[in-house]
């Protein structure tokens, strides 16, 4: 099986913060959304919804969400965690699917303005899903600075869904774009939330990072070329105002296609991790994977053979939380007790490019600061 090799990662996670929205029950969040059934009329039920997507809750809040205020938030309490000011960071790297401001990158130029960063700090936005944060890593074990700083957050509720809890009528009836009748399922299965880390230098550090786009290899197969999620409107193909750009800027997801890449994909982050730390498994305390789906989490810890508690899930709390997923579930940990200083933890993940990755890194949490957000309705 051919599969990309890990590259050492001189750094430790010294900084950590996360957010989420107010979690709705999934019989709430259907009973706003009003999907239709496409067979035998009405909308789907709770129990419908639950039964296709795996989930039990949502991390829904449009208006928590509203502006990049509360990602300014997040990210300075990842330095006041990391017992860091302004000044002390010199790279930042701002990873999101769903921007405020899409033109020209104005929201990490918004954040470093609003952050305080030195005016010499270049400001690095990644247009990216799930898979997100592994870009990110492999960026920062490439780039020669002291304290890196991640800030990730998308808000699925303000671009799927309205002010008032539902769904953008757009992901309930849709015949222009190809994935029109699955797109409710964009809109069910990725929640809002925001994160923010902070990467600082220790080149004794045993930190690895592996990344791969697959597009040229996919194991031992020709490039995985489907990229998982489809939005086509709203670019230069399909510019804003011409027939049909609207209905073709809905997030599709391809749901076959992301079952056999995030299955395939985890297995070769978890062959190439082996390779390079062997029994990489039994020397992390925790392995954080993405929670694509409850479902899909399971199998990967089964094909793994993963003992019970080395990969805790968060999917079916609430919902996808796309590249906050797995730093919101170290949060947690760390905040239970669950994780300590000196602690090495692996996040591995796949999304959307597609592309994938894993990092292996100490952790060393100057303080340990409340998750943010609200208390679940949901187990």
């Amino acid at each position: 099986m051919k599969f990309v090799n890990a590259i050492p990662f001189p750094y430790a996670v010294t900084g950590l913060s996360t957010l989420v929205g107010q979690v709705l029950s999934i019989d709430e969040w259907a009973d706003a959304a009003q999907i239709p059934q496409r067979s035998g009329g009405g909308v789907m039920s709770g129990e419908l919804v639950e039964r296709i997507l795996g989930i039990a809750g949502k991390s829904w809040d449009p208006r928590l969400f509203a502006d990049l205020g509360r990602i300014t938030d997040v990210a300075r309490d990842a330095l006041v965690s990391a017992d860091l000011q302004p000044h002390d960071v010199d790279a930042m790297i701002v990873v999101t699917c769903s921007p405020y401001e899409v033109m020209l990158d104005q929201d990490t130029f918004r954040l470093a303005r609003e952050l305080g960063l030195p005016d010499h700090v270049v400001p690095v936005q990644i247009g990216a899903g799930c898979a997100g944060l592994a870009r990110a890593a492999a960026l920062a074990a490439r780039v020669d600075a002291s304290n890196v700083l991640v800030v990730t957050y998308n808000a699925p509720s303000r671009v799927t869904g309205d002010l008032d809890g539902g769904v953008n009528p757009l992901y309930r009836h849709n015949d222009v774009h190809p994935l029109g009748r699955s797109l409710w399922a964009s809109a069910g299965i990725f929640s809002d939330g925001a994160a923010a880390l902070v990467f600082t230098r220790h080149t004794d550090s045993p930190g690895l990072v592996l990344y791969s786009r697959d597009s040229q290899a996919f194991g031992d197969e020709p490039g995985f070329a489907d990229p998982l999620i489809h939005y086509l409107g709203g670019g230069a193909v399909h510019p804003t105002g011409t027939p049909g750009a609207a209905e073709l800027a809905c997030y599709g997801m391809n749901g076959p296609q992301v079952k056999r890449y995030y299955t395939k994909g985890m297995m070769l982050n978890h062959a190439a991790l082996d390779t390079a730390l062997p029994g990489y498994v039994d020397r992390v305390k925790r392995i954080y994977t993405h929670q694509a789906s409850p479902a899909l989490v399971q199998e990967f810890a089964r094909l793994a053979d993963l003992p019970d508690g080395k990969a805790p899930t968060n999917a079916r709390r609430f919902g996808n939380l796309v590249s906050a997923s797995t730093a919101k579930m170290l949060h947690d940990d760390l905040y239970q007790g669950d994780i300590t200083d000196g602690d090495l933890v692996c996040a591995s993940v796949v999304g959307a490019g597609p592309e994938r990755g894993a990092y292996i890194l100490p952790v060393h949490i100057a303080k340990v600061i409340e998750p943010g957000g609200f208390v679940p309705v949901a187990g």
